[in-house]
């Protein structure tokens, strides 16, 4: 069967194998603001790390993103840039977290940290998972050669800047752990848009990591677009969550306005769920009222 192993359609169906029972006794208007290394958002609800969305949309789309994003209070995180695009992107005033490729070059790593610590940028990350190309040879984005992290080299980083550094693209307790131990200040579950065939749904391994992680904020992407999506996810043990690709469409029917309210959006739906479930607040969610059936 075609696409049968495709991973985001596994996520999906995950996502929408898992029913919430309802609890109003006792629940109140729900509160989804959001805490994340001493800044305040509106909802846990973020952008996700899209990368060179005026080459690969139009001119200006980037910008939409990040307007939108600031207008809603939200986070923004984004992927490969050049230091000019990831200028632009601060100057909207949007607090963002730039997610920067695991490049052979580890001097390349830490001259796009230190450019981010200068521009005052919330986080940065490292794609643990972008190393290797379709055949397990090295990958290579815009003519740079990927190599895999090793714990040592990412301890490195994180000791080298006060940033918090968060890697993305964690899809294993293995992979949680030495993060971990490598002192990461976040982790992304993520299989990177069906980057490799039939992995694990995040959500399936968010309750796993969560038990090793303990106050180290967990995120999930992938087939992440409602705030129903994100309800099940926060009550998994997630800090925050990325939508990715509803955002683009946003950005196509109405550029920042259309994010904006997207974001706004799903934010209240976040909040119904919440409050339907009484989990009134981002520190009282509740795994127990996610059921598989």
């Amino acid at each position: 069967m075609p696409d049968i192993g495709n991973s985001n359609r596994i996520s999906r169906e995950y996502i929408d194998s898992l029913y919430i029972e309802t609890r109003y006794m006792d629940s109140t208007n729900p509160n989804t603001i959001f805490t994340l290394y001493g800044e305040t958002f509106a909802s846990p609800i973020m952008t996700a790390a899209l990368s060179h969305l005026d080459h690969f949309m139009f001119p200006g789309a980037g910008l939409a993103l990040a307007e939108g994003a600031k207008a809603a209070n939200a986070v923004l995180w984004y992927g490969m840039a050049d230091d000019a695009e990831i200028e632009a992107l601060a100057a909207t005033g949007a607090r963002m977290i730039e997610i920067i490729k695991p490049y052979t070059d580890r001097d390349k790593i830490m001259a796009r940290i230190r450019h981010a610590e200068r521009l005052g940028l919330l986080a940065v990350g490292i794609d643990i998972d972008h190393p290797f190309g379709e055949d397990g040879s090295p990958d290579i984005v815009d003519g740079d050669t990927m190599t895999a992290m090793t714990t040592a080299e990412l301890a490195g980083i994180c000791a080298e800047t006060k940033l918090p550094v968060i890697a993305k693209g964690v899809l294993s307790r293995h992979d949680a752990g030495q993060c971990l131990a490598a002192g990461v200040r976040g982790l992304v579950l993520s299989h990177h848009n069906n980057r490799i065939e039939y992995a694990i749904p995040p959500l399936a391994i968010l309750p796993e990591i969560a038990a090793i992680a303990g106050d180290i904020p967990l995120f999930v992407d992938c087939e992440i677009k409602t705030g129903m999506d994100a309800f099940k996810a926060l009550a998994l043990g997630a800090k925050g969550v990325c939508i990715g690709r509803p955002l683009m469409t946003a950005i196509k029917q109405g550029g920042a306005e259309a994010v904006r309210d997207y974001l706004n959006r799903e934010k209240g739906a976040l909040g119904k769920a919440m409050a339907y479930t009484g989990c009134t607040d981002l520190g009282k969610m509740d795994p127990t009222v996610i059921r598989m059936i």
